[in-house]
C-alpha cells in the first residue's frame, strides 16, 4: 500500500495588519479540506503545533511561510526582530506567499509608515527584505479566500503558479473586476447610478468604481459564494493594485467631464469615440427602475 505524501509545514507571520486577511481565510468554504493538506505549525487564529514564542526560538522549519501584513523594520515577534524571522523562515522555505494588499504592496499601513514595504515590492517597484526571492503576491484587502485557497492548494498538489509581473497568479489577476459585473450593459451604455446601494446603473462615472483599472476576479469568484461590491451597490475600490489606497475612493476624476483614467486596454480616443455614441442612443429599459421598491 503506498504511503501517504508527507504533509507540508505551513508557517504563518504577521507584520503590522489589521488581521483582515486571517478573518477572511477563516471564511474559506472548504477550510477544512484545505488544512488537512498542512500542519500548521503557527497561525494567530487557528489551532496550530506551536506558539509565537516557539517560532521566534528559530529551531524548527517551514515548507511554506505565509506573511500578513506590511512589513516593518523595527517591528519584533517574542524575542527576535521580524526582519531576522523573514530571513531565517524564508531561506528554508520552498514558498513564501504575501497574503493581502499591505504584505504585497505595502498597502494601508505604507502612508503612515514610510519604512513600511510589501515583502518584495513598495508600490509597484521591486523593495522589502525579500525583493531578491521569488514570492507569490495575492493583494487585496482582504485577500479574497479562494485565492488564497487556489494558491495553497496548488502549492500541495505540486502545481506551477504562472505569475504575472507583480508576482501575482495570473490565473486570479489577469482579468478586471469590471469582468462578469452585473453592471456592465449599464457602463456599455453609458447610465449612471446616482448613489450607493441601487441595483441599477454604472458606477464607475460618479461613483468611483474602480473595476475596469483593476485586475482581480471578485465578480468571476464571488465572496463566500454569494456576491460581490458592485453586485450590492458598493464601487470597487481597486484594492489588488499597488498604488491602493487611494484617496477619494469614491470619486472618478474627470477633466471637462471626460474621466481623467479609461479602462485598461483602450486607448482614451477610442473610448471618448465609443462614449459619444452610446450616449446617442436612448435605452428606456435601462433608464428605469428594474425592480421597484414596495
Amino acid at each position: 500500500m503506498p504511503s501517504r505524501p508527507r504533509k507540508l509545514r505551513l508557517l504563518w507571520l504577521q507584520g503590522v495588519t489589521c488581521n483582515g486577511n486571517s478573518h477572511a481565510f477563516l471564511n474559506l468554504p472548504w477550510l477544512d479540506a484545505l488544512l488537512e493538506r498542512f500542519d500548521i505549525m503557527y497561525h494567530p487564529l487557528l489551532p496550530s503545533l506551536y506558539s509565537l514564542e516557539a517560532v521566534a526560538a528559530c529551531d524548527m522549519t517551514c515548507d511554506v511561510l505565509v506573511f500578513e501584513g506590511a512589513f516593518a523594520p523595527g517591528l519584533r515577534r517574542g524575542e527576535k526582530g521580524l526582519g531576522a524571522l523573514l530571513e531565517h523562515y524564508a531561506q528554508q522555505a520552498s514558498y513564501v506567499v504575501a497574503a493581502g494588499s499591505c504584505a504585497s504592496f505595502g498597502g494601508m499601513f505604507k502612508d503612515a509608515m514610510p519604512e513600511g514595504s510589501g515583502l518584495a515590492f513598495v508600490h509597484d517597484k521591486p523593495g522589502g527584505p525579500l525583493a531578491r526571492q521569488g514570492v507569490i503576491n495575492l493583494s487585496g484587502c482582504p485577500v479574497h479566500p479562494e485565492w488564497l485557497g487556489y494558491a495553497l492548494m496548488m502549492i500541495a498538489d505540486n502545481e506551477t503558479i504562472a505569475l504575472d509581473a507583480l508576482h501575482r497568479p495570473k490565473a486570479l489577476y489577469s482579468h478586471l473586476a469590471h469582468d462578469g459585473c452585473l453592471r456592465n450593459e449599464y457602463f456599455e451604455w453609458k447610465v449612471d447610478a446616482k448613489q450607493f446601494g441601487q441595483k441599477e446603473g454604472c458606477l464607475f462615472y460618479e461613483q468611483g468604481c474602480r473595476g475596469p483599472l483593476t485586475h482581480a476576479s471578485c465578480n468571476r469568484t464571488l465572496w463566500n459564494e454569494v456576491s460581490s461590491k458592485m453586485r450590492v451597490g458598493t464601487p470597487c475600490f481597486g484594492c489588488t493594485e499597488p498604488d491602493f489606497p487611494r484617496r477619494n475612493l469614491f470619486e472618478t476624476k474627470t477633466n471637462m467631464s471626460i474621466p481623467e483614467e479609461v479602462p485598461i486596454g483602450v486607448t482614451k480616443r477610442s473610448y471618448l469615440t465609443l462614449t459619444g455614441i452610446a450616449k446617442s442612443f436612448r435605452v428606456q429599459r435601462l433608464e428605469s427602475r428594474l425592480i421597484e421598491d414596495e
